[in-house]
């Protein structure tokens, strides 16, 4: 039959006879890409088909959970944001940048891995992977690479060697003989991720699947592929940085709040097991427009660094950058601080940035964002052993925050002797460690008190 040309919107599949510059479905901007195809006539009994006689409901009491449901990847961080290990039977989606390490994650992996894994590249020979399992010194026993972009010769493959875990590197890379479109379109995504997805479900493979992002850093190909998969993992950092952090944007399995650190080496990816004293590591003593700050990734309270520069702007609307924070409640604090404490930041560039690339979600580093404007604003140090912690409201009052223990556990550790909380915290369940102040903070006023404790 003659090929037809359609448009499809990105973000939500919404298909067009025609090129359209928003799409009327999911309001996107400049999303619609074009696709050809040809159809196919169907039989009509083609839908009954679809019914077997082994589909059967079951009954919630009988269910039962399996005990190689999980599967650990040797890799402790990894098994940390995914809640223990690969689930039976998953759909995992790892995406980050070019040259972010996404690769050498998972031949890492193939080599921890006790149980059998294929590693299928669309992107290199078998001898680049070779040089580059020789380069990690990885041994893989129990691992197959296979070098091919045809979806339906994998899933042959696969019925051969029967793995445990299946590595797609990449999805964009793969194609559907049975699909016109061509490789790396939405199409063609969506069908090979419908046959990987319809084989794990079916005979309990755990598949990996390597994604890539566009130049607006969102994951490439249609938006109905994240819902499709059962995780969604970010691998996020500077390519001219040391550290990267894998952070869960989805998980079906697990908690969506804990992250694994790594810091890329010549060997490879090392886990940073203790990323507070990563971060803490090189800290500058004396400067104004600095404060500590622990928050909560999940069950692991992390050390970060807050840092401020204030300086008088030479422009009629003064600069604002923050970098691991979000902008706009950077702006809310700062017009929290002018109004209740009458600094004049309007007449001032501010630049707001984390240490170390991370990037800062919970309300508890409020009270070190205000801390850090006010030293830089006023070029006084805070003083090196104060760590804050609190949310602050807009009429400037501290509020409560939760695992308040565990970060001044965390403090002590690492040599903060002056924690900073707010005054409405669980105190009478608190256990402040022997030779540590604790400094209650009602509000932004009593956050000054700070800057004369010597």
């Amino acid at each position: 039959m003659k090929s037809k040309t359609v448009y499809v919107c990105s973000e939500c599949d919404y298909q067009s006879p025609k090129w359209m510059g928003r799409c009327p479905s999911c309001k996107s901007w400049n999303t619609f890409t074009e696709e050809t195809y040809t159809p196919t006539v169907e039989p009509k009994n083609k839908r009954m088909s679809l019914i077997t006689e082994n589909a059967q409901a079951v009954k919630f009491e009988d269910m039962e959970i399996p005990e190689y449901i999980r599967s650990e990847t040797g890799i402790s961080e990894l098994d940390r944001v995914l809640g223990g290990g690969i689930v039976s039977g998953s759909v995992i989606l790892l995406v980050g940048e070019p040259g972010i390490g996404k690769s050498t994650l998972l031949m890492q992996i193939c080599s921890k891995m006790p149980s059998k894994v294929l590693y299928v590249s669309g992107e290199e020979s078998t001898g680049q992977l070779k040089l580059r399992a020789d380069r990690l010194e990885i041994q893989g026993a129990n691992t197959y690479f296979m070098t091919e972009t045809n979806v339906d010769n994998v899933l042959v493959q696969a019925d051969k060697i029967k793995p445990d875990t299946i590595i797609i590197d990449s999805i964009q890379t793969m194609f559907d003989p049975a699909s016109a479109s061509i490789p790396g379109s939405i199409n063609q995504i969506k069908e090979c991720a419908v046959k990987l997805i319809a084989r794990a479900k079916s005979q309990g493979v755990a598949i990996i699947l390597v994604g890539h992002v566009n130049k607006e850093g969102v994951i490439a190909g249609p938006k109905v592929l994240e819902h499709m998969v059962d995780a969604v993992l970010y691998f996020e950092g500077e390519r001219m940085q040391s550290y990267r952090v894998i952070r869960a944007i989805k998980n079906r399995f697990g908690s969506t709040n804990e992250i694994g650190v790594f810091e890329m080496t010549d060997m490879g990816l090392c886990e940073v097991p203790n990323p507070s004293e990563m971060l803490m590591l090189g800290r500058p003593t004396g400067v104004s427009g600095s404060c500590a700050v622990c928050i909560m990734e999940g069950t692991r309270p992390i050390i970060a660094e807050v840092q401020a520069l204030v300086t008088p702007t030479t422009f009629p609307a003064p600069r604002r950058t923050a970098n691991g924070l979000d902008y706009n409640r950077m702006c809310m604090l700062i017009a929290i601080l002018e109004k209740r404490l009458g600094l004049k930041f309007s007449q001032n560039d501010i630049y707001l940035n984390v240490v170390g690339g991370l990037k800062l979600s919970d309300p508890s580093v409020d009270l070190a964002v205000a801390l850090a404007l006010i030293s830089s604003i006023k070029d006084i140090p805070v003083p090196e052993n104060v760590i804050a912690v609190g949310e602050l409201g807009l009429v400037g009052e501290c509020r409560s925050i939760s695992d308040l223990q565990k970060r001044v556990n965390e403090s002590y550790r690492l040599g903060f002797d002056t924690i900073a909380f707010p005054q409405k915290s669980h105190k009478e369940k608190l256990k402040i460690p022997e030779g540590v102040r604790a400094i209650e903070i009602k509000s932004v006023y009593d956050a000054l008190t700070l800057f004369r404790t010597e």
